[in-house]
């Protein structure tokens, strides 16, 4: 149990990051038109716009950071970064202006090294036919978080649009004395590598990752993944607001609904579809069914529809951890840290590129002005980008992509 209890700590970590993310995410809408004023529509820009700035300073420091923990380890960067992110979520709570939450935003972005640190931990302990597995339980921890952080965010909704925020800086500190007892160092001698500013930067760190065989193709694919992907908690709540009706209860409801059907799925159904699928066709699968999902979410007008298409969604889960096992076993053991914080950093461009394109999709077609009402065209939009993520991914050649297992 002792030896577990780290592995225990990482899946911990993410459901509580995960957490932190759905506590506040019903409360939103109501507190940017709370703080700034205006409509639904305004209030959705103005929330892409803190996402694109958390998102840049991901895109900024995820390199430095995940070859900062190649070089000194997992143990301090994880501690630090959830201390960090215990006082942003204070400076948010407190927060009375658009330019103070944008201040926490980009502090956030800076702090948010734990899903690439630990993802670096977690192929630190993992053999190369376990990683897909052990990805997939990240994915789990995720998806429990967002089971109990929208649940708790539409009961602390009752006590004002404040409430979600205390409670995630708690979490967080509570996780981080946790670790600081429980985690232990992977990082030893035998894969330590020295830090150097050529591969901190995310320009330097993309040249010597992509460099290696195979991987540049990989993520572009993840990288157009991400952008499609992202359209969900950039444009969910205001979606569902418009579209549907929903209050914060109701969309807190919503997002546990999904957040259970993600973890049954990535704890449970990865490793067998990776048999039944191999790989690459895991990949395929969960891609395309995303693709249907989307589409199906654009245009789909009752609520008992959203949620009945809800399990399938979190399905389409499946293709991600694929990708991600494919990736990582193509990289050394001393460059683990480095490649999940290019993944980071792809992840962060996307978030960039994503809250502009979608929440401005959902606007334009939502707003007074629109020339045609259609509250879903993000989905479109996103299912469009899917798409070529598949196209990608299938033209890659044999030798360039991993092949499925027996």
């Amino acid at each position: 149990m002792r030896d577990r209890l780290p592995i225990l700590f990482i899946i911990f970590t993410v459901i509580l990051d995960s957490m932190g993310i759905g506590l506040i995410m019903p409360v939103m809408p109501d507190l940017l038109r709370e703080v700034r004023g205006g409509d639904l529509s305004n209030a959705a820009i103005w929330g892409g716009v803190l996402t694109t700035a958390y998102a840049a300073m991901q895109f900024l420091f995820s390199p430095l950071i995940g070859n900062v923990s190649d070089r000194w380890g997992r143990r301090p960067v994880l501690l630090i970064s959830l201390l960090a992110m215990a006082g942003d979520y204070l400076l948010m709570a407190t927060a009375g202006s658009i330019w103070l939450l944008l201040v926490g935003r980009i502090i956030g972005g800076i702090c948010a090294a734990t899903h690439s640190t630990a993802g670096a931990y977690m192929a630190d302990v993992s053999d190369d036919k376990d990683k897909a597995r052990n990805f997939g339980l990240l994915g789990a921890g995720f998806g429990i978080g967002f089971v109990l952080g929208p649940m708790l965010g539409g009961l602390l909704a009752e006590f004002g649009t404040r409430a979600p925020f205390y409670a995630a800086a708690g979490l967080s500190l509570l996780n981080g004395i946790l670790g600081w007892f429980v985690l232990k160092e992977t990082v030893t001698d035998a894969i330590r590598r020295a830090f150097t500013w050529r591969r901190a930067n995310p320009l330097g760190a993309f040249k010597s990752v992509t460099h290696l065989p195979g991987l540049r193709g990989l993520l572009t694919v993840f990288f157009f993944y991400q952008i499609a992907g992202f359209v969900y908690p950039v444009t969910w709540a205001y979606f569902t607001i418009e579209r549907l009706g929903w209050g914060p209860g109701m969309i807190g409801a919503s997002l546990a609904l999904f957040g259970v059907c993600f973890a049954i799925v990535q704890g449970v159904l990865v490793q067998p579809s990776i048999r039944l699928f191999g790989e690459r066709g895991t990949v395929i699968v969960g891609f395309g069914l995303e693709v249907v999902m989307l589409i199906s979410l654009a245009f789909a007008k009752w609520s008992w529809l959203v949620l009945a298409l809800t399990p399938f969604a979190a399905l389409a889960g499946i293709g991600v951890p694929a990708l991600q096992a494919i990736m990582s076993q193509r990289i050394p053991d001393d460059a683990q840290g480095e490649l999940q914080g290019v993944m980071a950093s792809a992840t962060s461009i996307a978030l960039v590129l994503s809250p502009l394109v979608m929440t401005q999709a959902f606007a334009y077609f939502s707003g007074p002005s629109a020339p045609v009402y259609l509250p879903g065209a993000a989905f479109l939009v996103a299912a469009l980008l899917m798409g070529v993520s598949i196209a990608v991914f299938v033209g890659q050649s044999v030798k360039d992509v991993a092949q499925p297992e027996a």
